[in-house]
């Protein structure tokens, strides 16, 4: 293995497979100068200086190398067939954001009589440019990657859950039934909550024809909208926005009952445990049921992924793993991470670590429809577009997310 230090990330050249190639060569070197510095922590009690930098400086080069292994492009399929109504309301939509013409999408969302249409608050982008956004937003959003999603026409999702089970038992075949019992039903309200970005244009920028206005629109909302969802689906308090799964309450994982969210703690405040800190990872894994376990993820932070990956078993293998191929997530223990910027850094009784079946654990609500409103005069002689979509979201099984808690 080469001594390197540095890894030139730019010859990879924008190539995914390149840059995957060159992130397990960096895994490779990452592997061996930690074990270098666990062997001078073990034989001087402390790690040399050059060789704690040069693990700092690789571990950087990781993290970079790993966005850029899951970077994917923005943009539809090639050659999807289009039906008339859906050029023709992409037609009407291109006059508008280009010239401000609105008769034909007044004629045409009057007509069909569309969901969510407002005049005063803009028009709907067509079918296309919203699924260009939200499909960039699973993308580049960790949490709507992996949690579940539902579509609805109105501001409020209900959903109705049991409290209490419908009675049930063993009987012999002309044995007598008694009645069972009628369940208990509650409710769990996922409101939407409008989410805003106000891109601007040039008026040389809407003139040039050679500028393909949806995807020029998807482009500039969709890191605005992943950042601000983002951070609510993580933290939000549930005041005009999601309520974020770390904002509910919690509860030692032995005591735990519905309505909060279960954790585990490594003993020590704002650290893993001095030996055999996997264990507490063990302990987390297993702490969720058998049938959330297998569609579970790990969710942390860049800086907590980064002590995480020192971590090794018994058998002196590193329980974080590389994926395997492009465009996959790594692995911790056999389970996928999702890096998470929102997540809390490790600290005194931090929740720095989840894991569960976020697709069954928590919504998020998408309302039908983002809108665009044209603003010509804000801001002269930039035209703005304020563009509005309508989420909502939040835990939805209390039984299916754990957390670890750095603390006793």
């Amino acid at each position: 293995m080469t001594d390197k230090t540095e890894f030139e990330i730019k010859s990879a050249g924008g190539d995914v497979a390149a840059a995957f190639d060159e992130f397990m060569r960096a895994f490779e070197d990452f592997k061996e100068t930690n074990d270098r510095r666990l062997d001078e922590i073990e034989k001087r009690g402390a790690a040399d200086a050059v060789t704690s930098e040069k693990l700092a400086r690789i571990d950087r080069t990781l993290d970079q190398l790993s966005v850029k292994t899951r970077r994917l492009p923005i943009g539809g399929k090639a050659g999807v067939e289009r039906s008339g109504a859906s050029l023709q309301h992409k037609a009407a939509f291109d006059s508008y954001v280009r010239g401000g013409e609105t008769g034909s999408l007044k004629a045409l969302e009057g007509k069909a009589l569309s969901v969510g249409s407002d005049p005063d608050g803009g028009y709907l982008v067509p079918d296309e440019t919203e699924s260009t956004i939200n499909r960039a937003l699973k993308d580049i959003s960790p949490i709507r990657a992996i949690a579940g999603v539902r579509q609805v026409s109105g501001s409020v999702y209900k959903r109705p859950f049991a409290v209490t089970g419908i009675g049930t038992g063993w009987v012999g075949e002309t044995a007598a039934r008694a009645e069972t019992s009628t369940p208990t039903l509650s409710e769990l309200s996922f409101p939407t909550m409008e989410l805003y970005a106000m891109p601007a244009a040039t008026a040389s920028l809407l003139d040039d024809s050679a500028v393909n206005i949806d995807e020029w629109l998807a482009e500039e909302v969709r890191i605005a909208f992943a950042e601000q969802e983002g951070a609510a689906f993580i933290n939000g308090d549930g005041v005009n926005k999601p309520k974020g799964f770390l904002t509910y309450p919690t509860v030692a994982n032995a005591s735990w009952s519905w309505g909060n969210i279960g954790t585990i703690s490594t003993g020590v405040s704002g650290a893993f445990p001095a030996s055999d800190a996997g264990d507490v990872l063990i302990d987390l894994v297993y702490a969720v049921k058998a049938g959330y376990r297998a569609n579970a993820h790990f969710v942390m932070n860049r800086a907590t992924q980064a002590q995480v990956r020192k971590l090794k078993d018994g058998d002196g293998t590193y329980l974080w793993q590389p994926s395997s191929e492009p465009g996959q997530s790594p692995t911790l223990m056999g389970f996928p991470v999702a890096e998470a910027e929102d997540m809390t850094d490790i600290g005194a009784d931090s929740l720095s670590i989840a894991f569960g079946d976020f697709r069954r654990g928590y919504l998020i609500v998408d309302r039908v429809g983002i809108r665009v409103l044209r603003d010509p005069y804000s801001a002269k002689p930039y035209v703005l577009f304020y563009t509005t979509k309508r989420v909502g979201g939040g835990v939805q099984d209390f039984d299916a997310i754990k957390l670890l808690k750095f603390g006793a």
